[in-house]
C-alpha cells in the first residue's frame, strides 16, 4: 500500500512543477520504474485516478519506462543484467554483487497545457 503515499507524492511534485510553468492543465507524467524499486506501476495508476481527482492533472496519462536490474562485482566491477537465480559475475565468477541499475523510481517529466 505505500503506493498510495508514493502517487500522492508525484501528484503534490507535479502541480507545484505545473503551477511554477503557469500551466492550466497537466496532460503526461513520464515516470521511471526500476525493477528493484519494489514500486508496481498497476498500483500507482489505481491510486492515481483517485488522487487527481478535482486537480489539474485529473485525466492525465501516467507512461512508465521500466528499468531492468543490474549488478556490479565488487571483484572487478564488471556490470551485469540481473537474470534472475545466477548473481554470479559472468567475467569473474564471483558473487560479491552489489545492485548497479534498476533500483530508481522518479517522476522523469510532466507534459502540460499552458
Amino acid at each position: 500500500m505505500h503506493e498510495l503515499s508514493i502517487t500522492e507524492s508525484i501528484l503534490r511534485i507535479a502541480l507545484r512543477h505545473a503551477e511554477q510553468a503557469g500551466a492550466k492543465r497537466i496532460t503526461r507524467l513520464n515516470l521511471v520504474i526500476g525493477e528493484l524499486s519494489g514500486v508496481v506501476g498497476e498500483s500507482v495508476q489505481f491510486y492515481w485516478d483517485m488522487v487527481a481527482q478535482d486537480t489539474i492533472a485529473a485525466g492525465s496519462e501516467l507512461h512508465f519506462e521500466h528499468v531492468p536490474a543490474s549488478l556490479r562485482c565488487l571483484n572487478c566491477e564488471h556490470a551485469f543484467p540481473l537474470d534472475g537465480k545466477n548473481h554470479n559475475c559472468p567475467n569473474c565468477g564471483q558473487n560479491r554483487v552489489v545492485a548497479a541499475g534498476g533500483d530508481d523510481f522518479r517522476l522523469e517529466s510532466i507534459e502540460v497545457e499552458e
